[in-house]
């Protein structure tokens, strides 16, 4: 399996404000700075399967971290 996902955190100050996973950290940023007005992104491990990762963010949602919706890789 090819480790091509990133899991993260975007933040702005200290608070979580949205989890998720990606395949390119960037472009997700930049993404998150224009619908929260700043923050940035704190990379959670390192790369990892899609699945797996997607396993983590299921993990993150029973523990109560914020995500707004799924979005595309």
């Amino acid at each position: 399996m090819p480790r091509s996902a990133y899991k993260y955190h975007f933040k702005k100050g200290h608070r979580i404000v949205h989890t998720g996973v990606t395949n390119n950290l960037k472009r997700r940023e930049a993404e998150h700075r224009q619908t929260y007005g700043g923050g940035h992104i704190a990379k959670v491990g390192s790369a990892t399967s899609r699945d797996m990762a997607l396993r983590w963010e299921r993990q993150q949602v029973n523990r109560g971290r914020p995500i707004r919706r799924r979005l595309p890789l």
